[in-house]
């Protein structure tokens, strides 16, 4: 099991493929099984390493709260470990607020950015969809059935009907990786953290000056995509590619698509 020390932890990694180097930075409370479904296909056109962030299954889980700085420079220290000196970097959901960090704090590491499912933070983003947060704050329901209706109001309407397969998989892997409480909400505090105006990367995403593609399921309750707007608007040439039969959790119901769309853009 591989793992490197940076930032005062240790972090465990995955490197799969050969050229073009990417690193992909996963979500709240998600290891990086977030990304095996899109990890074979990347493989084939990239060096991909993923990772599991600060406070999530094979790396480290010291107190907290976080912030997206501190897991930018957690990202930056397993590049430096890895000996790498620049790669492309993508971020779904709170991994784009670290790949936000990431390419603000450390510009001369990010070859190109992607933004998957997120916002830039502060009061003028689009917040989670009213449906989706009754949902995910739910507490009166069952583990296993909060888990199941989180997953149904995730992705895209009927996709957890028509993939039930992929659903027991889901459930499966996290009942063998439970969310724990601390590190879970020490994560939560990134999110919480850019809440503020002055905290948020709203007003800063106009110094980027690399290539940014920004990535939305168009089903997406709990990032809605109008965000993706939001973003270009704010980071100069960026490009927006929206997936028509897509929700949160991309990378796992379009993988395919998604994986086409990061290699053209890198391209």
């Amino acid at each position: 099991m591989p793992k490197i020390q940076t930032n005062g932890i240790e972090l465990y990694y995955e490197v799969h493929g050969s050229g073009q180097l990417l690193v992909l930075i996963s979500g709240l409370g998600y290891s990086l099984w977030q990304w095996h479904k899109m990890v074979p296909l990347l493989a084939k056109h990239f060096q991909v390493i993923t990772f599991d962030n600060r406070g999530v299954d094979q790396s480290d889980k010291p107190a907290g709260p976080y912030t997206a700085q501190m897991l930018a420079a957690d990202t930056v220290g397993l590049l430096d470990a890895l000996k790498i000196e620049k790669a492309i970097i993508a971020g779904h959901s709170m991994g784009g607020f670290i790949a936000q960090a990431l390419t603000l704090d450390f510009p001369q590491r990010v070859e190109k950015l992607i933004l998957c499912s997120t916002n830039f933070g502060g009061p003028n983003h689009v917040p989670v969809t009213p449906e989706a947060m009754k949902v995910l704050s739910d507490v009166t329901s069952d583990a296993l059935t909060r888990f199941k209706n989180g997953l149904a109001v995730s992705t895209a309407p009927g996709w957890s009907e028509k993939n039930p397969k992929m659903i027991e998989e889901w459930i499966k892997w996290r009942v063998a990786n439970p969310i724990e409480h601390a590190p879970y909400q020490a994560q939560l505090a990134i999110g919480l953290g850019l809440l503020p105006e002055a905290a948020s990367f709203e007003n800063k995403l106009s110094r980027l000056n690399v290539p940014t593609l920004i990535l939305f399921g168009a089903h997406d309750k709990v990032v809605p995509p109008a965000n993706a707007d939001l973003l270009a608007q704010k980071i100069a040439g960026s490009t927006v590619v929206i997936f028509p039969d897509a929700g949160h959790f991309f990378p796992i119901e379009i993988a395919e698509a998604a994986s086409r769309a990061i290699t053209d853009f890198a391209a």
